[in-house]
């Protein structure tokens, strides 16, 4: 499945045309089953019967039946043993990390591009009436992080010991959630701004069996300036693509991430994935273009280069850090210790 985005034709074209027909079907496939709030029965691995997904999604059996009519013909979903019932191909979750790419590109970014004269015309009045759907955001972004940058932060705060974890835009909160269910001990606390994106990080709290130890936090992560309360006593604090949207005020990013390191725990750690400005590699290019243009061009964010962002670490104070290069396109995992 790697090769999805990265198979070229030496003869005819770079571009495998058939693995782009094939990843922007399945974009918006599993980008409906987003919209009926019933992806997370795909991705679960279970099976389901049309019945219970139409009860869920509040629609009629004949309409969803259709739509697991055109799963099934896409090689997406299955007969289960069971009369009546289906479940996910077992490489569904290769293809979702792929349709990841599309969905964050023409779905969570889709006011800045339908709109995207009237943005270069005069942005700061058109922001205000186009704004990016938060849980949109998160969805996408989940999904291309579970493959990605997913694993390496695990991965840290597996190694580091943590036992409580803050997540600051911590959106649906997969990641937590991952690490919750992984250590039947571990607290969590998910931080956002979108009342969207909290709400569905409550629900998948629910539905995983996590939700009493994982505390979800409507606010935004420049509030921690004045008030760093919630995050108080974390063991690791994790912030996964979302401190380049406060980069631009040089105060507060510092004062952000000076809180951060004062409400950690004694060795404690802040993890930080994020994105750099038009990295160059080979196979990172593209998407960073686009992840770069989108946000200093309709969000009014200059992504800092890689030594731009170690050299903040260094000035709020933490002396230890080491970069874990290629997460996914144009990214780095950034491990501050305090």
């Amino acid at each position: 499945m790697a090769k999805l985005l990265t198979n070229f034709s030496p003869r005819r074209s770079r571009v495998n045309h058939q693995s782009a027909a094939d990843v922007a079907a399945v974009a918006a496939l599993l980008q409906i089953a987003a919209e009926l709030r019933i992806d997370h029965v795909l991705e679960s691995g279970g099976t389901f019967s049309v019945s219970e997904l139409a009860e869920l999604a509040e629609i009629p059996d004949r309409g969803v039946a259709r739509y697991v009519d055109a799963l099934a013909a896409a090689g997406l979903v299955t007969q289960a043993e069971t009369g009546g019932r289906f479940q996910a191909s077992a490489d569904y979750a290769d293809w979702k990390h792929a349709a990841g790419y599309v969905s964050w590109a023409m779905n969570a970014n889709g006011p800045f591009i339908e709109n995207a004269r009237d943005f270069l015309i005069d942005r700061d009045s058109t922001a205000k009436r186009h704004r990016r759907d938060g849980r949109r955001v998160a969805v996408s972004s989940r999904w291309i992080g579970e493959r990605t940058f997913y694993p390496a932060v695990i991965d840290r705060v597996v190694a580091a010991g943590a036992q409580h974890v803050a997540d600051l835009g911590a959106g649906a909160a997969g990641l937590l959630i991952k690490l919750l269910q992984q250590d039947p001990a571990r607290t969590g606390l998910a931080l956002d701004i979108s009342g969207a994106a909290c709400s569905a990080a409550r629900e998948a709290a629910v539905r995983n069996g996590v939700s009493e130890r994982l505390e979800v936090v409507e606010r935004s992560i420049e509030s921690l300036v004045d008030d760093a309360d919630p995050i108080d006593g974390a063991n690791v604090i994790v912030a996964c693509f979302v401190l380049h949207d406060i980069v631009r005020d040089d105060a507060l990013f510092e004062g952000v991430l000076r809180n951060c390191r004062s409400a950690l725990d004694p060795g404690g750690q802040l993890i930080v994935a994020d994105a750099v400005s038009y990295a160059q590699g080979d196979r990172e290019r593209k998407f960073s273009a686009l992840f770069t243009y989108l946000h200093a061009n309709f969000m009014e964010v200059q992504l800092p280069s890689e030594k731009e962002w170690q050299d903040k670490f260094h000035a709020a104070g933490f002396s230890q850090l080491e970069t874990l290069p290629e997460v996914l396109p144009g990214g780095r995992v950034f491990v501050a210790t305090k």
